[in-house]
């Protein structure tokens, strides 16, 4: 790690034995640390492109995209790219056997509902519900009418497929069908919360004029 080292020992030596699922904990600090870096090099590039270029983009603009870049690198971090931190890392697995991808729908969630820790599940379920809710909430915003409901729901089951096929060749996490059901809904509420967001601002805007 290059950022987060110190906070990430300290949390080691002082409650690494008192944490239950600590290897989720090092998941984080791992995923926050590489999407600094990579943050950070998008920022430099994505604000020199637009000032060599003069592209002239609001800073509500510049802002959403640069908080929808930060969460996805977060998000493939977190999923696709676990121990990998530059792309000399990455290794294809191109000869895995097709089986083992899960596709009987909510068998794998079934199962974690009753295994004796519940946290499995909810990060299973729930979880991958939020993460994929600021997809559709910044895509809406972003988009405002060019992007239907339907077309930001259709944008994150493709994502979401992209990520478990990656995760299945990088051979990084389990593809599992559950997750692009989960993550679908997620980003379809995302996107319906960015449409109310929008008319609620929308609607204060016309009353301040």
């Amino acid at each position: 790690m290059i950022f987060l080292n110190p906070i990430y020992q300290f949390i080691v030596n002082h409650f690494a034995d008192k944490i239950n699922h600590f290897p989720l904990v090092e998941l984080v600090f791992y995923s926050l640390d590489k999407t600094i870096f990579y943050f950070l090099i998008f920022t430099v590039l994505y604000l020199g492109y637009l000032k060599l270029f003069k592209k002239k983009q609001t800073k509500r603009h510049i802002t959403l995209i640069l908080v929808l870049v930060f969460y996805l690198i977060l998000l493939l971090s977190l999923t696709v790219f676990r121990g990998i931190y530059f792309p000399s890392d990455i290794k294809f697995y191109f000869n895995r056997p097709v089986n083992q991808i899960n596709l009987q729908i909510l068998d794998e969630t079934m199962k974690l509902s009753f295994a004796k820790s519940r946290l499995d599940f909810f990060y299973n379920s729930f979880g991958n519900i939020l993460w994929f809710m600021p997809l559709g909430f910044i895509a809406k915003l972003l988009s405002k009418k060019r992007l239907s409901i339907l077309t930001i729901t259709l944008i994150s089951i493709l994502f979401s497929m992209s990520i478990e096929g990656m995760q299945f060749i990088l051979w990084t996490g389990v593809a599992d069908i559950d997750d692009v059901i989960f993550n679908t809904i997620g980003g379809f509420l995302g996107a319906i919360l960015g449409l109310i967001f929008q008319q609620i601002f929308n609607n204060f805007t016309k009353r301040s004029d």
